[in-house]
C-alpha cells in the first residue's frame, strides 16, 4: 500500500480538467457541501437572528408604549382605559419592555431576559385572547411568544455578552 491508500501498482486515473462529463459529477458533491455548509451557518446563527428580531418586536413595542400610552390604555386589564392608573401601568410596561429588549439583543442574562419576556407576552395572549378573542393580533403575539420559549431553553449562543 502507497501513503495514499492506494494498492501498491495501482494508478491513480484523475479526470481530465476540460471533460464536462467529470466537470457534472463534481457538482452534486460542491452542492451538498454548499447545503451543509448553510445549514451549520444555520444551527448556529439562527437563535442569534431569531435574538435579535425578538428584541426589535419588544423595543418596538416598548416605545410606542413610552411614546403614547394613552393609545395602549385600552389593553390594561380590569382598569379603566381613560384612567391615569391604566397609563402608568402602560408605561411600565413600556420600560419593562425595552430592558428586556436591550438585554435579549446584548445576550445579558440572555435566557433569564427571554423567560421573563415570555411571561409578559403570555400576559399579551391572554388578554389579547380574553378581551378580543383569536385575532390575527392574537395569534402574531403567540408567535412571538413561541419565539421567547424557544430562546428561553436555548443552551448556546453566538454573541453573548453575559449569560
Amino acid at each position: 500500500m502507497s501513503k495514499s491508500g492506494v494498492p501498491a501498482g495501482a494508478s491513480q486515473v484523475r479526470p481530465a480538467a476540460g471533460n464536462p462529463a467529470d466537470r457534472t459529477a463534481a457538482q452534486p458533491a460542491q452542492a451538498v457541501g454548499a447545503v451543509a455548509r448553510a445549514q451549520v451557518f444555520a444551527a448556529e446563527w439562527a437563535p442569534t437572528a431569531g435574538r435579535v428580531l425578538l428584541g426589535l418586536v419588544l423595543a418596538w413595542f416598548g416605545y410606542h408604549e413610552l411614546v403614547q400610552p394613552q393609545l395602549w390604555t385600552g389593553y390594561v386589564p380590569v382598569v379603566s382605559a381613560s384612567s391615569q392608573l391604566a397609563v402608568v401601568l402602560v408605561l411600565v410596561h413600556g420600560w419593562v419592555l425595552l430592558v428586556l429588549a436591550v438585554a435579549i439583543v446584548a445576550g445579558v442574562t440572555l435566557r433569564l431576559a427571554a423567560a421573563i419576556s415570555a411571561l409578559a407576552l403570555l400576559q399579551i395572549v391572554v388578554t389579547l385572547a380574553i378581551t378580543g378573542g383569536l385575532t390575527d393580533l392574537t395569534m402574531r403575539d403567540v408567535g412571538v411568544l413561541g419565539l421567547a420559549i424557544c430562546l428561553t431553553g436555548r443552551t448556546r449562543q453566538r454573541a453573548v455578552l453575559v449569560d
